[in-house]
């Protein structure tokens, strides 16, 4: 019989696959390259996997940075930022130069209309032909700065199309920098936004609520049936968690295996139940793997604290995350409320918040 395969070898193998497969395929040794392999062979994202077998045998770093850009948007953000500040500086520029041209052809059209009227007024009688050329060059004058308007509307209705192709290309940026890669619901630089928010309206902080969630024993999960395992778990509760909830409701990874749920319009008890009843789905879901490997039970712990009873969203997050430490210790797998939970050490929430 052959020794069963523990799963840091399985980590290893997967490791040296990352590595072997980046070598054979001449790809550089860029962290932002292995992160794109390891993603595509361990199998976590089915699309990223794709257009990563779509490459060809010698994909180029603009090829691979496209990839990372598309799914990994927030290592990338000086990369698309950069970009778009270019294309940018340059359609303005050429709107700028489209409207000098045109104030400077309207300029010489004045003059002439200007020049006319003049000779016009200083003439007191003017032969039939005197009229027939003021005539002609006022036709050509005026044709001419007709047709020059309308190439000038033609071209900046073209660069307003490339200016709202780059808004667009940075919307969708923003959304993804807002994203998280593995299970595709909001990060933690989504959440810090969003629980800021929260103080700015006072009806969210009378009728708002933080609930924080946490996989228990997730360690001995990872460290019992490999990391890519881990993964998986991580997306399927992001899933459950995301398809019973209200669209309007919002929830992000924010940590490793941590989730955060900021909810409104409904009162601690009410709050309590949607938790309870996320709790107990997940419990009783059935995590295995495709040749039947039960890799559960899976459950988690909850933490809940309203919006009111906390003077800011770093309040907000330290209770929620005291009533968080409560469910842990007291056995997992429960939900507890701010409300029956003593003080205890503080953590600061606002992970990206700059010096």
């Amino acid at each position: 019989m052959q020794p069963a395969i523990t799963p840091s070898e399985k980590s290893n193998d997967i490791a040296m696959s990352v590595v072997t497969t980046m070598r054979q395929m001449g790809v550089m040794g860029l962290p932002r390259n292995y992160e794109i392999f390891y993603e595509a062979l361990t199998g976590s994202n089915h699309d990223l996997t794709m257009e990563v077998v779509s490459l060809s045998s010698r994909p180029s770093q603009e090829e691979l940075d496209r990839i990372g850009r598309k799914y990994f948007a927030q290592n990338h953000e000086h990369a698309i930022v950069a970009t778009a500040r270019e294309t940018l500086a340059k359609e303005l520029e050429d709107v700028a130069r489209l409207l000098r041209s045109e104030r400077s052809h309207i300029e010489k059209y004045g003059a002439i209309l200007t020049e006319t009227s003049d000779g016009l007024t200083s003439r007191h009688a003017m032969s039939r032909e005197l009229l027939q050329r003021i005539v002609s060059v006022m036709s050509v004058a005026t044709n001419s700065t007709i047709d020059h308007g309308k190439q000038v509307a033609t071209t900046l209705s073209e660069k307003s199309a490339e200016l709202e192709s780059v808004k667009s290309a940075l919307e969708k940026y923003k959304i993804l920098a807002d994203t998280d890669p593995l299970t595709h619901i909001w990060n933690r630089r989504a959440f810090d936004k969003q629980i800021a928010d929260i103080y700015n309206d006072r009806k969210s902080v009378m009728f708002g609520a933080l609930v924080l969630a946490d996989i228990d024993r997730f360690k001995e999960i990872n460290d019992r049936f490999g990391h890519p395992v881990g993964d998986k778990i991580i997306q399927l509760i992001a899933e459950i968690l995301r398809g019973n909830l209200h669209s309007d409701m919002f929830v992000a990874r924010t940590g490793g295996e941590e989730f955060a749920l900021i909810l409104e319009g409904a009162g601690e008890q009410a709050t309590y139940d949607l938790a309870d009843g996320l709790r107990a789905l997940i419990e009783q879901t059935v995590f295995s793997s495709p040749t039947g490997v039960n890799y559960g039970p899976v459950t988690v712990s909850m933490g809940i604290c309203m919006a009111s009873e906390a003077d800011g969203p770093d309040d907000l997050y330290s209770k929620a995350d005291r009533a968080l430490y409560r469910s842990k210790i007291t056995g997992r797998n429960r939900v507890t409320k701010f409300s029956t939970v003593q003080d205890r050490p503080l953590k600061s929430w606002l992970l990206y918040k700059k010096d």
